[in-house]
């Protein structure tokens, strides 16, 4: 008979009195305290350590690689193999080879992403335009450092800027690098720290130096007199928005818009794309093109492939036969990464805190630095020919009695006693006996004295010139704009990326996707839902379906091509088409327009119409008796704009809205909360061609009366025309009679 098994055996017991009998205790913790604690040191370092750039343009592992590159004597030198660069960082960068190496790789030639790499790589390094681009292992690459490296690392033997331990405290290494140029604008760097985050575009070296040197002398410059715009590795067009760039100056942040380089090729009937946004990739385009031919938006494209080889970048569209590729390509520019976007947050660390600036205020903040650069710097070589000039001297001294230093050297019989006899002998300090008997016995003689004495005159100078450099900051300033002419000189090169000052495409009309003309009924409730209804689908469905306090309030018979207009209680007029909206029945409450159109919360539509070929005029009745008259055309745009701003004046309440054909005059019913109404024709409104018009007063009103609402003549149940009819406006009107009152419904939604 089988042993019936424990259900409590082999699990472990909790012994709840703890190891040892003693009673374990659980602490609480507020989760505010864990953040403080845990939490709070982390994003420190990831923003200090990590993410953000500092003034010099680079984040620590750009330094610490670059640095111990300088040190391996790779400046000048030959190259050497990556992973010899990567293994030597390891010293200073404790985050392991894969990440030093993925450093080094954008900071390479080979991998171009810099418009002044300044890694010399040779090898395969992949390409900033391509995500599928491997790059060799560090095995097989090699690199050095680029010439423009010599500005990077101007004087750091000259105590220019500050040294820290590096993390196991075995060797030092730069707090931060001495460029001699605005590195930071000029290298495009992108970071994602702790509730923050960095990105900076690239700036033309030679421009950058002009704007530096023009920013110095007047504070006051013009930035984009000289700074004309970004510029990029991968070259593209910069549509010009004078207005946003300013902002970018200004602020820091905004953004603007890169497009493609192409050509067509009439012999092939092909385009090719040779130069590509920054912010894309080759794959982004491609997989995006595939997807709009896949779904039927674009089919004037037969074939796209990527061409690119050593020469470089080349995206070839085959294209079928009559399309106009001006067209075709403004499509892709709208719906394809052909054409992005490139949001600025110029965040920099500052003194180790993070902050937002302008390119002026960077500007002022690198000159503020970089004068102490070069205030240290001379600092440093005036220690140095002080020094010179104190063992100088010390050597002039014997020079008037060479023979007696000779005898006291000779006559001193312990060594250790020389320098005091000469100290004694010549009234020396210990440093200047200590270089005199350290003199070799050949250069004991008088040429080689006079020779060396007569530097004393230069060395005065050059001291007394240092100590006018150092007390005095325009001349630190105009040295550094002696630097900065330099460095233009030495290493600007063209503009990559073009400036498109008017884009032609721009004058080209927008093209629609053709939709079915099908005829269709359009319902709109009060509450903003909507549904579009085919008339075989209506004649099928039983009673409209609404909300429970909800109710019609416009109904159309339209087709599917027809465009809608929905004005808000916000002044703005969103615009879409019937045939983005999907066909419904009527037992469904439809798209709820509010979040279909993204309007803004709480706001609610108005009025509601069909443009059609914008023909016509629109009559604008509000609350404080005032009414204008618009055009609708003045409502037509070329591109397909979702919202439009100002669409009517905000001065007062919009109580009713009516459309009037064109060529058609029509007399309108405007009433009161008094019950009173006034009947005058529609022709004695002026037509105005701005949409925020106040209009003119038409109804005159008591103190605490107010315009209710307003109808066309032939709307309403007015039997007695003449006793509410206007002579000249602005006017009362009269007191409804209850035969003229009827069931009227005044309200717009």
């Amino acid at each position: 008979m089988a042993k019936k098994k424990n259900p409590d055996q082999g699990k472990k017991r909790v012994n709840p009195e703890g190891v040892m009998g003693l009673k374990a205790q659980v602490l609480e913790q507020p989760i505010t305290d864990t953040l403080e604690i845990n939490y709070m040191p982390y994003a420190m370092s990831v923003i200090i350590s990590r993410a953000i750039p500092e003034i010099d343009g680079f984040k620590p592992s750009h330094r610490k690689l670059l640095y111990t590159m300088y040190q391996m004597k790779l400046l000048g030198g030959n190259r050497t193999k990556s992973a010899n660069v990567v293994g030597a960082t390891m010293k200073l960068n404790p985050h392991g080879d894969g990440a030093i190496y993925e450093t080094m790789v954008r900071l390479s030639k080979g991998y171009g992403a810099l418009l002044h790499p300044p890694v010399d790589s040779k090898g395969n390094f992949g390409k900033v335009y391509s995500r599928d681009m491997a790059y060799a292992a560090s095995r097989y690459t090699e690199v050095k450092l680029d010439p423009i490296c010599a500005e990077l690392f101007r004087d750091i033997d000259k105590n220019v800027v500050d040294f820290t331990p590096n993390y196991d405290g075995t060797l030092t290494e730069p707090l931060l690098l001495p460029t001699s140029f605005p590195n930071i604008l000029v290298s495009a760097n992108m970071g994602i720290a702790v509730g923050m985050a960095s990105n900076l575009c690239g700036f033309n070296l030679g421009e950058v130096c002009d704007t530096a040197i023009a920013r110095i002398k007047n504070p006051e410059a013009d930035l984009l007199e000289t700074l004309k715009a970004p510029d990029f590795p991968t070259g593209g067009l910069l549509l010009y928005d004078r207005q946003e760039l300013e902002g970018i100056y200004r602020t820091g942040r905004g953004s603007f818009k890169v497009r493609a380089k192409w050509r067509y090729v009439k012999a092939e009937n092909l385009i090719e794309i040779y130069e590509i946004p920054y912010t894309t990739t080759a794959e982004a385009i491609i997989d995006k093109v595939a997807e709009l031919i896949k779904s039927g938006k674009i089919r004037e494209i037969s074939d796209m492939r990527d061409e690119t080889d050593l020469s470089g970048l080349k995206l070839a569209i085959d294209l079928k036969r009559g399309t106009d590729p001006d067209k075709l390509m403004q499509k892709l520019f709208r719906a394809t990464p052909l054409q992005d976007s490139f949001a600025c947050n110029f965040n920099i660390l500052i003194d180790g805190m993070p902050k937002v600036m302008g390119v002026g205020e960077i500007l002022d903040r690198w000159t503020q630095w970089r004068s102490d650069c070069v205030r240290r710097s001379a600092q440093f070589t005036l220690g140095q020919k002080q020094d010179k000039l104190h063992l100088l001297r010390g050597l002039a001294a014997i020079l008037l009695d060479i023979d007696k230093a000779i005898a006291i050297i000779r006559n001193t019989e312990l060594d250790a006693m020389v320098v005091p006899n000469l100290m004694e002998g010549f009234s020396l300090d210990r440093v200047q006996a200590e270089y005199v008997a350290d003199i070799r016995l050949r250069n004991i003689n008088k040429e080689y004295i006079l020779k060396r004495t007569a530097e004393i005159q230069q060395l005065e100078k050059d001291i007394a010139d240092l100590e006018d450099l150092i007390a005095k900051p325009a001349r630190i300033r105009r040295e550094i704009i002696r630097q900065l002419e330099g460095v233009k000189k030495a290493y600007a090169l063209p503009r990559r990326t073009e400036i498109l000052y008017e884009d032609p495409l721009a004058e080209l009309p927008a093209e629609t996707e053709a939709a079915p003309a099908y005829p269709v009924h359009l319902f709109l409730s009060r509450e903003g839902y909507f549904k579009k209804i085919t008339p075989q689908s209506l004649r099928m469905s039983g009673e409209q379906k609404y909300k429970e306090g909800d109710g019609p309030a416009f109904r159309w018979e339209a087709t599917n091509a027809a465009e809608l207009m929905l004005f808000t209680d916000r002044q703005q007029c969103y615009k879409t088409w019937v045939s983005a909206f999907d066909d419904a029945k009527a037992s469904v409450l439809g798209d709820y327009l509010p979040a279909r159109l993204e309007m803004e919360e709480g706001e609610t539509i108005l009025w509601a119409c069909l443009p059609g070929d914008y023909a016509g005029h629109l009559l604008f009745f509000f609350e404080n008796g005032k009414a204008a008259r618009v055009p609708l055309s003045a409502y037509q745009t070329v591109t397909k704009r979702k919202k439009l701003t100002g669409a009517y004046s905000d001065k007062s309440p919009l109580k009713a809205v009516l459309f009037l054909p064109e060529d058609t005059e029509e007399e309108v019913v405007l009433y009161s909360n008094e019950g009173r109404a006034l009947l005058f024709p529609t022709e004695q409104i002026p037509l105005k061609t701005t949409r925020s018009t106040q209009g003119v007063q038409v109804m005159t009103l008591k103190k605490s009366y107010k315009v209710q609402g307003a109808q066309a003549l032939s709307q309403t149940p007015i039997v007695n025309k003449s006793r509410y009819k206007a002579r000249s406006l602005p006017a009362a009107g009269a007191l409804l009679k209850a035969e003229d009152q009827g069931d009227t419904q005044l309200s717009l939604l």
